[in-house]
């Protein structure tokens, strides 16, 4: 089994920060590409930022110059640095992450329960 837990969330004034993370436990190998998604209310799922194993990251629009993805390898840990919020920011944030599980064998998909972040004054 693999968990993923994310922490972090919480109220903030617009213009704030807060910073997000992600950890994975449970019989892991490898986790290849890590990742943030939000869904606002009454809002489709939209992806915020992944990275990739080496470091490769993409980053959405309306985030771009604001967040800032980040991983530790060692932890199993995916972060989200989320500068400058906006109101239009508040969401319930998922990592999601395409974990390995044994040598060899292909990753598989696993999602956290989700983080509330309210940005408001």
């Amino acid at each position: 089994q693999v968990q993923l837990v994310e922490s972090g969330g919480g109220l903030v004034q617009p213009g704030g920060s807060l910073r997000l993370s992600c950890a994975a436990s449970g019989s892991i190998v490898a986790i290849n590409r890590m990742g943030w998604y939000r869904q606002a209310t009454g809002k489709q799922r939209e992806l915020v930022a992944l990275i990739s194993s080496v470091g490769r990251r993409v980053t959405a629009d309306p985030v771009k110059g604001r967040f800032t993805i980040s991983r530790d390898n060692a932890k199993n840990t995916v972060y989200l640095q989320m500068n400058s919020l906006k109101p239009e920011d508040t969401a319930v944030y998922y990592c999601n992450e395409d974990v390995v599980r044994t040598w060899g064998e292909r990753g598989m998909d696993y999602w956290g329960k989700g983080t509330l972040v309210t940005v408001s004054s």
